[in-house]
């Protein structure tokens, strides 16, 4: 009775584990986005700067108001200057800026705030955001425009022209080197390959994701691109789906999120299928040439059953109910 009482906190998801801190992690998020970042204002020219600027600041701004407002200290973790980044790496660069604006506030207020903040969200923020924006303005935010930059003379062209995927869907070929490069229109961070699995490679490294469900993802979009395509085993078709429509954004940066994936190893393989059926069902047999947004999207709200489907046993667990000793 006269032992001292520990306090227990008792808080939820994502729970911290190791000597990471939620700020460490998306610090080292924003660190492996800027290869992908770089690259998008090297290629879109200053106007993705103002693109990219505009959605940081629409959700830091919309998180800090609603802070104050409720008296919670929240920008402190960095986790709305990443999805502040993720959805401005996601719209194309002619975007007018308020309504990049609008779509950062979405992420920030209705698929964050409102459902208790970060760790309690059910889907990605970033990417609610950006569907909301396909939703609300399917005609700005398919208005790719390749912007061609001069930068000795500091001068900018505007090229209009479809996405690769697009191009490919329409029966054109496409070039999978320049697509790998990222020579090509798309949204500001998707074009790069070769930035974006720079920037995963370094999460890989500092162990904040594994390649669980990037791994499993790409994979089965690829099997069912080969058996459902239409072109069987068509390496340039394949390396043309695998490396267009922002896979590799989703797949290491959005998929990965801590707080919509599933906690449980069979349940994160079983989240990458899904992931990729999903996505492989799109491109093929929708009159669109994407998917990679909605599919995250739709997995996210699964989570839950994937989860419990996946859950370990209890050791002693004996099938009818409860437990027994061994």
């Amino acid at each position: 009775m006269g032992e001292e009482k520990k306090r227990v906190n008792v808080s939820s998801n994502p729970h911290i584990r190791d000597g990471k801190s939620t700020a460490g992690i998306m610090f080292a998020v924003i660190l492996s986005l800027l290869p992908a970042t770089g690259y998008g204002i090297y290629h879109f020219g200053p106007r993705a700067v103002a693109v990219i600027g505009t959605t940081i600041a629409g959700a830091v701004i919309t998180e800090g108001l609603f802070g104050a407002c409720c008296k919670k200290k929240s920008l402190s973790d960095l986790s709305a200057v990443v999805t502040g980044l993720l959805l401005g790496l996601n719209l194309p660069v002619s975007i007018p800026l308020w309504m990049a604006a609008l779509g950062a506030v979405f992420a920030i207020l209705i698929a964050k705030l409102l459902f208790g903040g970060l760790g309690q969200n059910f889907m990605n923020p970033a990417l609610a955001g950006r569907c909301f924006l396909m939703i609300s303005f399917p005609k700005q935010m398919t208005d790719f425009s390749v912007k061609s930059v001069d930068w000795g003379k500091l001068h900018w062209d505007a090229i209009s022209g479809a996405t690769p995927l697009a191009a490919l869907k329409a029966g054109e070929r496409v070039d999978v080197m320049e697509m790998i490069l990222g020579n090509t229109g798309g949204t500001i961070g998707e074009t790069s390959v070769i930035a974006l699995v720079a920037g995963a490679c370094l999460l890989i490294l500092l162990g904040i994701i594994d390649l669980r469900i990037p791994a499993s993802y790409i994979v089965t979009l690829a099997l069912f691109v080969t058996v459902f395509g239409g072109r069987g085993f068509d390496p340039a078709y394949l390396s043309a789906q695998l490396a267009g429509g922002g896979l590799m954004l989703g797949a290491f940066f959005m998929a990965t999120d801590y707080a919509t994936r599933p906690i449980t190893v069979g349940g994160q393989y079983l989240f990458g299928i899904f992931l990729g059926l999903m996505t492989g069902i799109f491109r093929i047999f929708s009159p669109g040439a994407e998917g990679v947004s909605y599919a995250i999207i739709l997995g996210n709200l699964l989570v839950p059953l994937m989860e419990k489907i996946t859950r370990p046993k209890p050791f002693g667990y004996r099938k009818g109910g409860g437990t027994h000793a061994v």
